[in-house]
């Protein structure tokens, strides 16, 4: 399903789009009243941006766009050879590198250039969902139309639409960034990913708000080493990309960046012994602390457990005082629970409370060797009997964390069951024996399974929970809140949380509960 576009666009010569980017044109002096990067995705009126693939180049799909009602075409030089070998002859920008020009072209095409909102951008490895989720839900608790942009849906007011990626590419975001405004949206929080600002996907956008929650080891497929992924994510904190920031310090990496950013950064600690602008105390019970920069103080609950979404709720807390709400407003309004899906969300069977000997299972989203060691750190104070964790590693990805993330399984949980994730083209049972191999040098007293087929590893994973006593914990990490698996080439479909939910039943059945 396409992206929405705004409902009355407004023209754009091609004679000014090739003024702004500084490329030659060819062909009349059309108006463009949208940009599109799919030839399947093109409406009436639409500047097509032909790009180089790893694969073939998009002016190969020219000739489509045309057909379905492009006016007109944005490549470089090698796409403008294919339309001359195709016999394509339309009216065209040529620049040298169109991907670098595209966000800036979508900004003038949708008026995006300032938009009528408040902006939000939230980067790091881990917590970008949640802290996003527990913005816009205290936003939407305090009256304001809000929109979503991230991992698990994208939100236009009440209007939900399902996310392909985290952050969409610049011609869609600018396009839905104008729906917003065309919607009344006033305030908008989105999750940034560090391939986005490597790919130019938010290109010609300025956030009035830049939020770091942290870094560690992830997407090293995709950039060459740690200082490499650090650095795209450090590109947010520029006034090219953002007016401010706000920045946890509690890793070396946030520390370097509050440091290096070319934008006033607030900084903000757990930990005691770092300097920072905010810090978090801790309160009466292990969800409730106190935000203090010494002179005004929030009194906090964070809605879910760990240390990480306390400083998740902080960073949220800041998040929108920095965007004019009073610090009294915005505590009250962050005590309403998010709901955020697949981040540590509780499953309960259709009969729930039938069967008091059930343990009690979570679903995360957690897929990196922090991430993982992260949750079970946050479950394991709720546990009285046995902690049982869930996880693999997604294929064709990067393979340096999954030993990382045997071993933090290992380190964290009482029982391990090593399964399948998303293998796409690699052999499941080679990613499983990868994390296995870290879960052994662990050296730890876990006990270990391997489990080909990820539900029935969730229902032996269960069953082991129970079998362990009251009081026992499942956590199933790495897919959160997706709902497919892909296993060569193919995407299933696949839900934890319905795996999960189909064990308690079965169980329930078995002891004569109602499921």
């Amino acid at each position: 399903m396409p992206s929405p576009r705004p409902a009355s666009p407004h023209a754009t010569a091609l004679s000014a789009v090739a003024s702004l980017v500084g490329g030659s044109t060819t062909g009349p002096d059309v108006e463009v009243t949208g940009v599109t990067l799919s030839s399947q995705d093109v409406l009436a009126g639409d500047l097509y941006a032909a790009l180089p693939g790893a694969n073939t180049h998009g002016a190969r799909y020219a000739a489509g766009a045309l057909e379905a009602g492009a006016v007109a075409v944005l490549t470089d030089a090698a796409g403008e050879q294919v339309l001359a070998e195709d016999g394509i002859d339309c009216p065209r920008v040529v620049v040298e590198d169109p991907r670098s020009v595209v966000g800036v072209v979508a900004r003038a095409v949708y008026g995006t250039a300032d938009p009528a909102l408040q902006l939000v951008g939230v980067t790091g490895t881990n917590g970008k969902t949640t802290t996003a989720y527990l913005i816009s839900s205290a936003l939407t608790a305090l009256g304001r139309t809000t929109g979503l942009i991230g991992t698990v849906e994208t939100r236009i007011g009440d209007e939900r639409v399902k996310s392909m990626r985290t952050t969409p590419e610049a011609t869609v975001l600018h396009a839905l960034l104008a729906v917003m405004v065309e919607r009344g949206v006033d305030h908008c929080v989105m999750e940034v990913s560090s391939h986005a600002l490597s790919q130019h996907r938010v290109d010609g956008v300025v956030y009035d708000v830049a939020l770091f929650t942290n870094l560690s080891q992830d997407h090293l497929d995709f950039h060459p080493t740690m200082r490499d992924y650090f650095l795209a994510k450090a590109s947010l904190f520029t006034p090219e990309r953002s007016r401010r920031g706000i920045v946890c310090v509690d890793d070396a990496w946030g520390r370097e960046l509050a440091d290096i950013a070319t934008v006033p950064v607030t900084t903000v600690t757990s930990l005691a012994d770092v300097e920072a602008d905010w810090r978090l105390l801790p309160g009466d019970d292990p969800a409730a602390f106190t935000l203090s920069d010494g002179t005004t103080s929030l009194a906090l609950r964070s809605a879910l457990p760990g240390d990480f979404n306390r400083v998740n709720t902080a960073m949220a807390a800041l998040a929108l005082m920095a965007s004019g709400i009073p610090a009294d407003q915005a505590e009250r309004a962050l005590l309403v629970d998010p709901h955020v899906p697949g981040r540590m969300e509780r499953v309960t069977p259709a009969g729930d409370g039938a069967d008091p000997s059930l343990p009690l299972v979570v679903v995360d989203y957690a897929h990196t060797p922090d991430a993982v060691a992260a949750a079970l750190a946050a479950l394991r104070p709720a546990t009285t009997g046995a902690l049982v964790v869930v996880l693999g590693a997604g294929g064709d990805r990067d393979r340096g964390k999954r030993a990382a993330m045997g071993r933090a399984a290992a380190e964290g949980a009482d029982v391990v069951v090593v399964t399948d994730d998303n293998p796409r083209s690699e052999d499941p049972a080679a990613i499983r024996h990868a994390v296995l191999d870290g879960a052994r040098e662990a050296g730890t007293d876990a006990e270990l399974h391997d489990v080909e087929g990820r539900a029935t590893a969730i229902e032996a994973a269960v069953r082991a929970a129970r079998s362990r006593g009251p009081g026992s914990v499942v956590a199933v990490v790495g897919k959160g809140h997706e709902t497919g698996q892909e296993i060569a080439g193919t995407v299933h479909p696949f839900d934890d949380r319905v795996e999960v939910a189909r064990a308690l039943d079965a169980i329930t059945l078995e002891r004569g509960g109602v499921a």
